[in-house]
């Protein structure tokens, strides 16, 4: 049996092991399973040997940069990121990646993350996606309340030292105008239960050519509805999500799938956060 698992503290509930046993189901694995295995964070120093008894795992928080320290080696994308959520023992070599960013840019891929981009939110997923929209060669505003302002610039200054001639400013959210070509939701504005909320104006959305929303619970956010009422392509998060658990699949045994497979596993979660929010 070949024992799968997601750390994290608290776990509460997970989309990870339906969106794994159907990874899992197409690759024609059988002899595997996929837990859920809680951590607290003042035990996660002494948990090598949990690690060590599971074949591949997730990470999430609040162990991503925790779990740095009990593995062997990292990734080009953890190193990037300094982030770990996917681990693979390899014959009990413990290697560390970052499947966020894969999550991100397969999930946006008809989405033109190298044009003119706001970006909503600096925290954790925001510092990755604006990162990524720099190496793309996007041109960046971050978008944030004013007691983040702090944060953007720090993150600001990361995107400039890490790709040399990135395009970025920093923008109160409250007054954000102009238009672009890509609007990205990465702040918990919208989420459930508080789906009547929204991060922007409705000018701003209008001004956007595309959205893409982190957000998968609701799987339509009201800043999706208003993109589509307008005609524009909006992204929810289902699909990042999924993608990055594809990703470490690959990483894992060299999983392979087919987009309309993979498509209906996003559909699968999206339905799941429908039903789970009834």
């Amino acid at each position: 049996m070949n024992k799968f698992a997601l750390i994290g503290h608290p776990l509460g509930h997970s989309m990870s092991p339906l969106i794994h046993e159907k990874l899992f189901a197409l690759s024609g694995l059988a002899d595997t399973s996929y837990e859920l295995i809680d951590i607290a964070p003042e035990d996660m120093a002494n948990s090598r040997g949990t690690l060590e008894a599971l074949r591949g795992l997730n990470v999430t928080i609040p162990h991503k940069q925790a779990v740095i320290a009990l593995v062997d080696e990292l990734g080009e994308s953890a190193q990037r990121y300094n982030s770990v959520n996917c681990i693979n023992n390899d014959n009990g070599k413990l290697i560390g990646y970052n499947t966020d960013c894969d999550g991100f840019l397969r999930s946006a891929e008809q989405l033109p993350i190298g044009g003119n981009v706001a970006i909503l939110g600096c925290g954790g997923v925001g510092r990755m996606i604006a990162i990524e929209v720099a190496r793309h060669g996007g041109t960046i505003t971050l978008a944030v309340i004013p007691q983040d302002v702090k944060n953007a610039q720090i993150l600001m200054a990361e995107i400039l030292a890490k790709c040399s001639g990135a395009s970025v400013r920093i923008a109160d959210i409250s007054t954000l105008d102009g238009s672009y070509d890509l609007l990205i939701n990465a702040t918990p504005v919208g989420m459930y239960p508080k789906v009547d909320a929204c991060a922007v104006s409705d000018t701003i959305i209008e001004n956007s050519g595309s959205v893409f929303d982190v957000i998968y619970n609701p799987k339509e956010t009201l800043l999706m509805k208003k993109a589509r009422a307008l005609g524009k392509t909006a992204v929810g998060g289902a699909s990042m999500l999924v993608y990055q658990a594809v990703k470490a699949h690959e990483i894992w045994y060299g999983g392979s799938f087919r987009t309309e497979d993979i498509a209906k596993i996003i559909t699968d979660v999206e339905n799941a956060v429908d039903s789970m929010n009834k």
